[in-house]
């Protein structure tokens, strides 16, 4: 390590842990690299070719074998290297939480395979690995030690009094904050900020923070390229704050970025906070210190409010607001994922009237709504549970409308600047899976289907059908985006005003001078633009259409935009 790096690591831990155990500490990190160190990411940074799909291990399932075998041999034969990264949502032994409230962090779940498995797909790909590391099972090792009165675990977890004030802190559901559990030495009430089969980890400990930390080297060792850090808001609990985004946590993630970057350099921390857009972007520190992105969650909810609405002036001026990110941080945009849409990041920027009406939407649609406890005895939406498919839909469409507007917003989430991230169930058109919600009992069931591989490669086989339109769209678009460096996620973005029922960003790669105009049309009218607007974009003898390859000249006084339409319009050659 350079002397600067051990430098920052060390004062980072002793803000956090004090002089004397921050030593200890730091001196065990050193171990711990000289232990894990390996070569470098076969890639230092991201460009306009990568493209996460996001996906459960068994999203694809096969009597025949593996499900995480499974899911290499779909994506070998029908992605191919269109999409260069998978992001597998927790793949280690679980309790709850369809993988989230993890027995063993270090294990694959047999049910889906081995590690074996996971670094044949790392072979392919580039892979996203979830560090759940807010929480643990209550049936997991770790915690029935702590129960047994083991020494080594008594520090493990969060301890309070149900007695005190806890007034304070930020609920994310409306659900218990303490758990009442049985010790050896009697009751005992521990922290649990998501459910109480979910135990929250107490960082305070140095050998819980030493054990995490040598986790993530583990992960690295075994094949990711990408740490995302589940929940991790959350990480720091105190009494008499709101127990989220505590300078302490920022500490931490600081330091598990300068200790992987010693491990293997160019590895990406992105952390995963459903929360208001300052907050969400604390997390990138001084653009050089903390996470490499950050989930730009008000993607989603106002991308379904402009194509509900027919009017993208939220989405435009949300985008418009953003501030620039630094040459090695940028956003991780989605717009569907394995939970539901959330409504948190819209606060302040959508009112209370366009919330309810896609609540009411989504409800018409087939889909539920998540609440979440407001601490004043009142709730309110927090996460609308729904297929983003399902949740686009209206009940007059054709198919042929359908795919268009669903695309249309696809094309939104491959425009904007950042990494794009495309859940399997969008890229395969499944729509609302009701039964998996009556199975489960869940909300967020809806949208975590295991498909029948064999069924799944017949419907994409079948010229026309809704999977194989909206599948063979989505490979289209991400191919094209793909030979365009306008779209590199550090390129700059510039949010067009040109008419509020269009979502419109001229994209820049200063680097290149290459320029690009992405227009797509939310609404279902037709919409004639401007030809003087776009001329100040991009100046020369007329337009190509990268997406339908068409031409227009400079001479035209309007383009016209057809109602769902996309364009990506640049300097004709």
């Amino acid at each position: 390590m350079s002397q600067k790096t051990i430098d920052t690591i060390q004062q980072n831990l002793y803000e956090v842990y004090g002089e004397e155990k921050g030593s200890r500490i730091l001196k065990s990190i050193h171990n711990l690299i000289d232990q894990y160190k390996q070569a470098a990411q076969q890639k230092e940074w991201v460009d306009e070719k990568d493209i996460m799909l996001i996906t459960y291990g068994d999203s694809i399932k096969s009597s025949e074998q593996k499900p995480l075998h499974t899911l290499k041999a779909f994506l070998n034969e029908y992605v191919g290297d269109t999409i260069n990264s998978v992001h597998i949502l927790p793949f280690y032994p679980y309790t709850s939480d369809d993988g989230f409230s993890v027995q063993d962090y270090l294990k694959v779940n047999p049910e889906l395979g081995n590690w074996e498995h996971v670094q044949k797909l790392a072979e392919d790909y580039d892979l996203m690995f979830d560090a759940v590391i807010n929480h643990i099972s209550s049936k997991s090792d770790w915690f029935l030690n702590y129960l047994k009165g083991e020494p080594a675990y008594q520090d493990y977890f969060v301890e309070s009094d149900p007695s005190l004030d806890h007034s304070s802190i930020v609920r994310p559901r409306a659900l218990p904050l303490l758990t009442k559990v049985e010790h050896v030495e009697g009751t005992k009430y521990v922290w649990t900020t998501f459910s109480d089969d979910q135990i929250d980890l107490n960082y305070e400990s140095e050998a819980l923070f030493l054990e995490v930390l040598e986790i993530l080297a583990q992960y690295v060792k075994h094949g990711a390229r990408y740490l995302r850090l589940d929940a991790i808001g959350f990480l720091w609990k105190r009494l008499n704050t709101t127990s989220i985004h505590l300078d302490e946590t920022h500490l931490i993630v600081q330091v598990m970025r300068d200790v992987l970057e010693e491990i293997s350099p160019g590895t990406i921390i992105i952390t995963e906070t459903n929360v208001p857009h300052k907050d969400n972007i604390s997390y990138f520190g001084d653009g050089s210190n903390e996470a490499h992105m950050v989930y730009q969650f008000p993607l989603p909810p106002l991308t379904l409010n402009a194509f509900l609405s027919g009017n993208a002036k939220h989405l435009s001026e949300w985008a418009d607001s953003l501030e620039p990110t630094s040459d090695h941080t940028s956003f991780f945009n989605f717009l569907a994922s394995h939970d539901g849409v959330g409504l948190r990041p819209v606060e302040g920027i959508l009112d209370e009237n366009e919330v309810q009406k896609m609540v009411d939407r989504v409800k018409e649609n087939g889909g539920y709504v998540s609440y979440k406890d407001n601490g004043d005895g009142t709730k309110s939406p927090y996460e609308l549970n729904i297929n983003y498919l399902s949740a686009l839909k209206k009940s007059e469409d054709s198919q042929q409308r359908t795919v268009e507007r669903f695309i249309a917003a696809q094309t939104i989430l491959l425009s904007v600047k950042g990494v794009p991230g495309i859940y399997i169930h969008s890229l395969l058109g499944s729509e609302n899976d009701q039964k998996g919600v009556e199975e489960t009992g869940r909300n967020r069931s809806i949208n975590r289907e295991k498909l029948s591989a064999e069924d799944l490669e017949q419907e994409l086989k079948t010229e026309g059908s809704l999977r194989e339109r909206i599948f063979s769209g989505c490979m289209d678009r991400i191919e094209k985006r793909k030979a365009e460096k306008a779209f590199h996620p550090n390129a700059d973005q510039k949010v067009l005003f040109i008419d509020d029922r269009l979502f419109a960003i001229t994209r820049t790669n200063e680097e290149t001078g290459e320029k690009l105009v992405a227009i797509i049309n939310t609404s279902e009218q037709q919409i004639e633009v401007p030809g003087d607007s776009l001329q100040k974009e991009l100046r020369h003898n007329g337009f190509k259409d990268v997406i339908n390859e068409s031409t227009y000249s400079s001479e035209l006084t309007t383009i016209t935009v057809e109602p769902y339409q996309a364009m990506w319009l640049k300097e004709a050659e």
